[in-house]
């Protein structure tokens, strides 16, 4: 079964959809955490809501950029967790494609590319006949 392979977006169109992406991670925590210390007048409140956003955010994008789930609860760490949030919307702005290198645990599904992709990595998810088969 070979699958299409996709051609790597350029700097101009992977930052679009990166700042995009990030805008999307970020910018509703800092109105809801905003929201927040208006209703209430507690300004730890915002920081709270903010960063609480950011680690949903990690925890959401994080198996597509090659971060663990677990990597939410730095997601929710001050500034780290927008930090995270910006690293992994570049990530999954060059999706299909990945130009860093797998963890050890996605290697058994990632390959390296060759011809004029090379340098480039895809680790496609699993088909679900091909995950059932293998799960028996």
């Amino acid at each position: 079964m070979d699958r299409r392979t996709a051609a790597p977006r350029g700097l101009v169109g992977r930052s679009v959809i990166a700042a995009a992406v990030f805008a999307g991670a970020v910018v509703p925590g800092w109105t809801l955490g905003d929201l927040a210390e208006h209703w209430t007048g507690q300004g730890l409140l915002d920081w709270a809501v903010t960063c609480g956003w950011s680690g949903l955010a990690v925890f959401v994008l994080a198996p597509y950029g090659s971060y663990r789930r677990r990597d939410a609860v730095l997601g929710l760490v001050p500034l780290y967790g927008w930090y995270l949030a910006c690293v992994l919307s570049w990530r999954v702005a060059a999706l299909p494609l990945r130009d860093w290198e797998p963890r050890e645990d996605e290697m058994w599904r990632a390959r390296w590319l060759t011809g004029d992709l090379i340098g480039l990595w895809r680790a496609d998810p699993p088909d679900r006949r091909e995950a059932a088969t293998t799960a028996r």
